[in-house]
């Protein structure tokens, strides 16, 4: 059984300027038959599922309108298992997680009420920052009004599972800052929050930003202040750090995304989804028009990479150490457990790796060096 199901929805209303996502700004008109080929890529895929988790991500889920969501539910359904009272074999739950992505600026009563009316029962919200003068800078179309009122609606439409992104270590952002963004989402009563260090990735428009010299990366040691008072406040306020940018109150983590970090097969759906089955990685082609066009004649347009035991390896190391629950030793065979244990030895000896109960983990002063440490534990 593969648990996982992820379904990509790659429209937007516009480009946010540091996203380097697969998305699209393509009209009204290209939805319809987008959702048609995603429903129709789930039947070509010919087994059905008994999904433990769904999630709708993109692009801009929200921007769907509820009928073509209620279609791909429809689907969904009728290829799985996504009521949330129905009971899975499950040993810590008794209902599906199903995750949708929205944007602030989308959320008004309709949406909240078709979202309560489906089977989603948590709602993931990139909010990044309560600056408006930085949103509008970053090419988000919500202002921070916009954000508190939606977690609002969602609320009042009796979603309970409310999970919100920030981003820290914007050019010229202060610590005070940081802390004031923080402070405003813990405000709102949300059950999770992810966190993540801004990345200047190659071809977006803030990346071009930085090449002409009029953005310039945030100093090291500020993001480090921003980081290390992060994990203290969110620890004060009651929230378990359990991989390094999310922080969730007890019994709130993201069961989807934890199968990502915990190396468990999913499938992907959707142009540019990817997808994993333990043995091998296969993504769908990043465009719109073809995925569609391709589906429409019964293909799947799917690339696919055979996995070798040094890449397994590699993606153990770079997934789940990234958590607090750290590397099970006992999952890895002798061999592999002794290269990853002697190239660990210096970490070990310089207090950024510690072992407990057969699990190797990052200590709190290795999270801020984690790139460095996952660097030298992969296998070339």
């Amino acid at each position: 059984m593969i648990p996982g199901l992820y379904v990509h929805i790659p429209f937007c209303a516009s480009r946010c300027s540091y996203c380097g996502f697969y998305s699209t700004t393509l009209g009204a008109e290209w939805k319809a038959r987008y959702v048609a080929a995603l429903c129709r890529e789930l039947m070509l895929r010919g087994d059905n599922r008994a999904w433990q988790t769904v999630y709708l991500g993109g692009g801009t889920p929200s921007q769907l309108p509820p009928a073509l969501l209620e279609q791909l539910f429809d689907t969904i359904n009728d290829n799985g298992n996504t009521h949330p009272s129905s009971p899975l074999p499950l040993e810590d739950s008794g209902k599906v997680e199903v995750t949708m992505e929205v944007n602030s600026d989308d959320v008004n009563e309709t949406l909240a009420a078709t979202l309560r009316r489906l089977p989603v029962n948590r709602v993931s919200m990139g909010i990044q920052t309560f600056d408006d003068n930085r949103l509008r800078r970053l090419h988000r179309r919500h202002t921070a009004s916009q954000a508190r009122k939606a977690v609002e609606l969602l609320h009042d439409a009796g979603i309970d599972n409310v999970s919100i992104d920030l981003m820290l270590g914007f050019p010229d952002q202060t610590l005070d800052e940081w802390k004031d963004d923080v402070e405003k989402a813990l405000l709102l009563d949300v059950q999770h929050v992810s966190a993540y260090s801004l990345a200047i990735e190659e071809g977006t428009p803030l990346y071009r930003e930085m090449k002409k010299n009029k953005t310039e990366p945030i100093d090291e040691e500020v993001w480090r202040s921003m980081y290390e008072w992060l994990m203290e406040r969110m620890d004060k306020a009651g929230f378990e750090h359990y991989e390094i940018s999310n922080f969730a109150r007890p019994g709130f983590r993201s069961r989807h995304n934890s199968i990502y970090w915990n190396g468990t097969p999913y499938v992907g759906i959707g142009a540019a989804a990817h997808s994993y089955d333990g043995e091998k990685r296969s993504w769908n082609m990043a465009n719109v028009k073809a995925y569609i066009d391709a589906i429409e004649h019964d293909s799947l347009p799917t690339e696919i990479e055979l996995l070798d035991e040094t890449t397994r390896y590699n993606d153990l190391i770079t997934t789940a150490l990234r958590t607090s629950d750290g590397i099970d030793l006992q999952r890895i065979d002798a061999t592999w457990r002794k290269r990853l244990l002697d190239n660990a030895t210096d970490h070990l000896r310089r207090g950024l790796l510690h072992i407990d109960n057969n699990h190797i983990h990052l200590t709190k002063e290795g999270l801020f060096v984690s790139d460095s440490v996952m660097s030298d534990l992969i296998e070339i």
